[in-house]
């Protein structure tokens, strides 16, 4: 009955049809299957990978949204609340979209995560549907997609997706329908009016990833030149225009090198602790995540290259080979463009501070594909236990590595469910029960400690702090003009829980502080209102 059910539900309809009539079933059937498949796998992402949304990035990006949304929060070191902010409109975005609804800020944010994973499997099923001709080989690339979107991409301190909405989550899916729109232009066998709306897909995308997040779709047009480049008719431009594009990103940074302008010492040390962005820093398995996923392409671009058997299937296996060559050139490329300029030594760290192994994520998402269709032609095919088994591990996996990331929170951050980290429950009483101009100070790596699970304290707890090692040292490392402020406050935040209160006192009274958090064991005679098992909130005398 299993087995007789998930034919139903995969097999391709042109097994049980004659051709003509299999091929206009088909294009029928494929659009309801596909919103139907990719509505289904959006909760199951959401239930493998969580949502988080205070964490990390995330509560960078939204601490700016909410400065937005109220111009009286944050009045103190606002720098850091609006550097996000600076070359992006994702933030302007969320909060117009939150003032238009008139909903609350988390159910914007939480609809607009559920959204974004929906575009990105669907653009990567739009994908999958131009480099396999059978539902099954569709159905398990983008099932794999699904359980995977939290992979980690090498040593590059990104994920596929994160668990939270920031700009990169419009970015993703703008990516794979740019490179949809290119295979789509250059069909030499398509009607005109399909490439033009492959090309129109491809701009529109582009400009809205680069109006949400300039950087990465840098990386996104590149790619998308170099597919257009690699789908030539003509083998001058094929390899011509591939290595050209190639020889660009190189002068590029050459460029970026030469006009970049003199970093101070205090600068140096805050680059250099952004160890993601030298290879060379790098531990061997990680640099194995940028050879092997190079390989596996490789290998798919030349088997693709074979004539298929079957003469309709000489569309998708075109489409999937320019695809593979255009991810193994990319990936190199930005390999390379890493290797010379991304360096710890280098005299200048502009072009490391572009990441070009960002470019990676574009290789994995493809990898991710090839792998996921591969094992549902051959492994999964039509057998229901196979699928049910297969999503039950490799999301199970999954969950186990965002258990481990975020043991103290709950696994889905919804807006209906209380927190049970501890530092976010004091963040929440902070935001409720002091003045909106008060300035915080917590100890200067507060985010890496025990149970805080990156909380980022602006975006739970509304107000202003001092900067901190991990998040602010992020954004000094993009904006070098910050570094002097956030050495200051690092200085007046070292070891703030282990200092006596006559040296808390000494040390953060001169920059404006009121309020402290400390954590729970800190030996303190100030007036503490709020004490949980890990922090204790306190007046500063």
């Amino acid at each position: 009955m299993e087995r007789r059910a998930l034919a139903t539900f995969v097999a391709p309809v042109e097994s049980q049809l004659p051709a003509e009539q299999a091929e206009r079933a088909t294009q029928h059937s494929e659009g309801p299957f596909a919103l139907l498949l990719v509505s289904a796998l959006t909760l199951f992402a959401l239930a493998v990978h969580g949502y988080h949304p205070y964490a990390e990035d995330g509560g960078l990006y939204l601490t700016g949204i909410k400065r937005l949304l109220d111009p009286a929060l944050y009045p103190h070191s606002a720098a850091f609340v609006l550097e996000p902010t600076r070359f992006s409109l994702f933030a302007p975005t969320v909060a117009t979209i939150a003032r238009l609804s008139h909903l609350p800020l988390p159910i914007v944010l939480l609809a607009l995560h559920l959204a974004t994973i929906w575009a990105t499997l669907f653009a990567s099923w739009m994908l999958a549907a131009r480099c396999w001709t059978t539902r099954t080989a569709r159905t398990g690339a983008v099932v794999l997609l699904a359980c995977w979107l939290a992979l980690p991409i090498a040593g590059t301190a990104l994920l596929l997706m994160d668990p939270y909405v920031t700009a990169r989550s419009i970015s993703t899916p703008c990516m794979v329908l740019a490179l949809v729109g290119a295979l789509d232009a250059t069909d030499q066998n398509g009607q005109r009016a399909s490439r033009w709306r492959g090309l129109c897909l491809c701009l529109a995308s582009i400009m809205l990833a680069t109006a949400m997040h300039p950087l990465m779709a840098a990386y996104a047009l590149g790619a998308t030149l170099m597919l257009i480049c690699v789908r030539s008719a003509r083998r001058s431009v094929r390899a011509g225009g591939t290595a050209t594009l190639s020889a660009v990103a190189l002068t590029l940074a050459a460029c970026l090198q030469h006009v970049a302008k003199p970093e101070s010492p205090d600068y140096v040390r805050v680059a250099l602790t952004r160890t993601y962005w030298f290879p060379a820093a790098w531990a061997w398995y990680e640099l194995l995540g940028l050879a092997a996923p190079l390989l596996i392409l490789a290998m798919v671009a030349r088997a693709s290259s074979r004539k298929p058997a079957q003469p309709q299937s000489i569309a998708s296996h075109e489409a999937l080979r320019s695809l593979a060559q255009m991810a193994v050139a990319a990936g190199a490329t930005a390999w390379l463009v890493a290797a010379l300029f991304s360096r710890a030594a280098a005299a200048t760290h502009l072009a490391a501070r572009m990441q070009p192994l960002r470019a990676f994520q574009i290789v994995y998402l493809l990898m991710v594909l090839v792998l996921g269709a591969k094992l549902g032609e051959s492994v999964l095919r039509r057998s229901a236990w196979r699928w049910t088994a297969a999503m039950l591990l490799l999301g199970g996996i999954m969950l186990g590595a965002e258990r481990t990331a975020f043991p103290a929170s709950n696994h889905a951050e919804l807006p209906s469910i209380a927190p049970r980290n501890a530092w976010t429950q004091a963040f929440q009483w902070i935001r409720a029960n002091t003045p909106k101009d008060a300035i915080f100070a917590l100890d200067a790596d507060y985010i890496n400690a025990p149970g805080e699970d990156a909380q980022c304290f602006r975006a739970i707890a509304e107000r202003s702090s001092l900067p901190d090692y991990s998040k602010d040292g992020g954004e000094v490392s993009i904006a070098p003009e910050l570094t002097e402020t956030w050495k200051q406050g690092q200085a007046a935040q070292q070891r703030l829980s282990e200092s006596t209160d006559a040296d808390r006192i000494a040390a953060l009274s001169p920059l404006g502080v009121s309020w402290v958090v400390l954590k729970a064991g800190a030996a303190t005679s100030f007036d503490c209102p709020y004490e949980n098992a890990a922090v204790r909130v306190c007046r500063l005398h």
